[in-house]
C-alpha cells in the first residue's frame, strides 16, 4: 500500500523524465542560468520549485508519522524545468498495512498508526483518505477478533 501525494502538474509531466528515489538538484550543464531565462520560464520554474517543496513536505509527514511500518524511503515523480534542474512533482511513501498475525491488540494498534500517517500531512490526497479507511477497517476487524476472543475465554 502506498500513501502519495498527487502529481498536480500531470499536464506538463513527461514520463521520460521521471525518476524514482532521492534527486540531488545539483546544477548540470544542461541547466540554463536566472538570466537565461524567460519570465515565463522562471514563473514555470517558481512553480515547479513550489510544488516540489510541498511534495517532500507531505512525504516527509508520511514517513515521519509511519514510523516501522514505512518500507524505506519517499519515491518520487519529476518533471525537468525549464532551467535543467528535475523537481519532485508527485511521490509516495510505500507502508506495510498488513495484520500483526495472532495479534489483534497490535493490530489495532498498527492500524492507528497507519491512520495517523496517512492522514499527516495537512493536505491528504485521495490515495491517503483511501489507506486512512483502509486502516479504519483492518483496525474494526481486529476488535471483531478480540472481542470473539475475550468471549471465548469467559
Amino acid at each position: 500500500m502506498n500513501i502519495s501525494a498527487s502529481p498536480a502538474l500531470t499536464a506538463q509531466f513527461n514520463p521520460a523524465q521521471v525518476q524514482q528515489g532521492e534527486y540531488s538538484r545539483q546544477k548540470k550543464s544542461a541547466t540554463k542560468t536566472d538570466t537565461e531565462l524567460t519570465e515565463q520560464e522562471k514563473a514555470e520554474v517558481a512553480k515547479l520549485k513550489k510544488r516540489d517543496q510541498e511534495v517532500r513536505q507531505h512525504e516527509r509527514a508520511h514517513l515521519s508519522a509511519a514510523g516501522q511500518y514505512a518500507k524505506g524511503g519517499a519515491s518520487y515523480q519529476y518533471q525537468r524545468g525549464p532551467d535543467g534542474v528535475n523537481y519532485a512533482i508527485g511521490g509516495e511513501v510505500s507502508i506495510d498495512t498488513s495484520a500483526v498475525a495472532g495479534d489483534p491488540e497490535a493490530t489495532i494498534q498498527k492500524a492507528e498508526q497507519l491512520k495517523r500517517a496517512a492522514n499527516a500531512p495537512a493536505n491528504p490526497s485521495s490515495q491517503d483518505r483511501n489507506v486512512a479507511a483502509q486502516a479504519t477497517a483492518m483496525a474494526i476487524k481486529a476488535r471483531i477478533e478480540l472481542s470473539r476472543k475475550t468471549g471465548e475465554a469467559y
